[in-house]
């Protein structure tokens, strides 16, 4: 699986810290890619709102190395929503030029109230912060771009 990362965990020493243990998580730091649709804001640990764009990295992880970026992220406890984002490549090779989706990525949302984040962050909708993301992703064209 990937995830998009755009803060703490673009940093390999954070990465290799955040997924040691036994067992041993497989993992790899990979290329540059941006998630547009959303930027980041800055607070206690940086999070996403909507609109604009983020550059980030590639994060290769196995199921394992997963459950690990969730604890990391505070998912159980609602600080971060995990939620997946089509990628879509920069295909050279495509024959009509179009940009085709390769998978969904998975990305960390947190929650900007919980991480102090100063700018006013809205979500649009009511309900819990989690659906209110969702809601977003699925209404919106946000996707992440690479030369991957």
């Amino acid at each position: 699986m990937y995830v998009f990362v755009y803060g703490t965990l673009t940093d390999h020493d954070r990465v290799e810290a955040v997924l040691e243990g036994e067992p041993p998580a497989r993992y790899e730091l990979q290329g540059r890619a941006t998630l547009e649709g959303v930027h980041r804001v800055d607070g206690r640990y940086p999070t996403l709102a909507p609109g604009g764009r983020v550059d980030g990295r590639l994060l290769a992880v196995d199921d394992v190395g997963l459950e690990r970026l969730d604890r990391y992220e505070g998912v159980e406890d609602g600080l971060y929503v995990r939620v997946s984002v089509p990628w879509k490549t920069d295909a050279a090779s495509a024959v009509d030029g179009s940009q085709e989706v390769d998978a969904d990525i998975a990305v960390y949302v947190g929650d900007p109230t919980r991480l102090g984040v100063a700018d006013r962050v809205d979500w649009p909708g009511n309900g819990p912060f989690a659906a209110r993301v969702r809601r977003y992703l699925e209404r919106t064209d946000v996707v992440i771009h690479s030369d991957e």
